[in-house]
């Protein structure tokens, strides 16, 4: 165990490996960066050494240079030993991404929840050409801009097979409470909602590790989204009570080994921050809505700095999601505009 760390947030390794090599977090434990073609560069996966081969933890977005450095990983921090199990914290590309290139190739095992399996399965069955009239439906509603809407009405969309190798039928479901046994070290596994459902966290019940990926990050907070799959979610809400009950099993000397930036200690206190921005955040966005306003009008109070186009469709879905959580919360109402679009409204006497 490590000695007890104070409150404040510490990031231990100040910097990450370099492309194609491995920092060592403990024995048994290797952590790894792979690069990713957006704003956040980026993404941590995880070796753990099971003596004859690893497991993997995430594993990068398919794209030729991810696999690249694999090889370069393959052959050098991880020996040449094989990959015989993969274990998905969530499906978004970043992590999911080279799962099935490590099922079909490697002849690894794919462990995760069963929504997460789900999800990426169906998603990347799910190609298209065009978005679909339910897509535009959901964008016209939360008041795109018209110039964005029919730009994007006419160009193929980024499809989730464009990020994410194919999934052979067959996996391992991961569940609440399981205990897995990765590293020389069992690992009690607890599901956390909000930025992905079923997202996996795993806790080392023999030493002070905790796996974290999206759910538990450092210094940034994960997007909170809604889409027209599911227009009326409230994924705020389920970001709050995942990150509460995940507060009850918090330590500060906890080490965090989370899914992008620095792997840290303090997570109590990481915890309380992440409650504490989204409250902060939703009374900034009640305030806002003294007038009727659409989801594309409210960056400025949720975001608190420029949203540019590469960030445009995240911040959309994400101020749609605070919109629907005030919502269920009776706090504010809402109307269809003339174009279409939700205009919110704070009710009399919120605050």
């Amino acid at each position: 165990m490590m000695d007890a760390a104070p409150e404040g947030i510490r990031h231990p390794w100040p910097e990450p490996p370099a492309p194609g090599g491995a920092t060592r977090i403990a024995d048994g434990v290797l952590w790894m960066r792979l690069p990713l073609p957006m704003a956040l560069d980026h993404v941590n996966v995880y070796a753990l050494d099971e003596g004859d081969g690893w497991t993997l933890i995430d594993t990068g977005m398919d794209t030729r240079r991810s696999r690249a450095l694999w090889g370069e990983l393959l052959a050098g921090p991880l020996a040449g030993k094989p990959v015989t199990r993969v274990v998905v914290t969530h499906h978004h590309p970043d992590h999911v991404g080279l799962a099935g290139w490590f099922q079909a190739a490697h002849g690894a095992e794919l462990w995760t929840t069963r929504t997460a399996w789900l999800f990426a399965r169906m998603l990347t069955l799910d190609e298209q050409d065009r978005p679909r009239p339910e897509t535009l439906d959901f964008w016209r509603a939360a008041g795109m801009d018209p110039d964005e809407l029919a730009r994007r009405a006419g160009e193929r969309p980024v499809n989730f097979a464009d990020m994410v190798a194919p999934l052979p039928l067959g996996f391992r479901r991961v569940a609440q409470g399981d205990v897995l046994r990765m590293g020389g070290r069992d690992w009690q596994v607890h599901v956390g909602a909000g930025h992905a459902p079923e997202h996996a966290t795993f806790w080392s019940r023999d030493d002070d590790l905790v796996i974290g990926g999206d759910q538990l990050l450092p210094g940034i907070s994960p997007n909170l989204g809604v889409y027209a799959t599911e227009p009326e979610a409230d994924p705020v809400a389920e970001w709050l009570e995942a990150c509460a009950r995940l507060a009850g099993l918090a330590r500060p000397e906890h080490l965090v080994l989370p899914g992008h930036k620095l792997p840290f200690t303090g997570l109590p206190l990481r915890l309380r921050q992440k409650i504490d921005n989204h409250h902060e955040a939703l009374a900034r966005l009640l305030d806002h809505l003294d007038h009727p306003r659409s989801a594309a009008d409210c960056f400025a109070p949720l975001f608190r700095r420029r949203i540019d186009a590469g960030t445009y469709g995240l911040a959309l879905v994400e101020a749609v999601a605070h919109l629907n959580h005030l919502h269920r919360a009776g706090k504010v109402t809402r109307a269809r505009g003339a174009d279409g679009a939700w205009l919110w409204r704070r009710l009399s006497g919120e605050s």
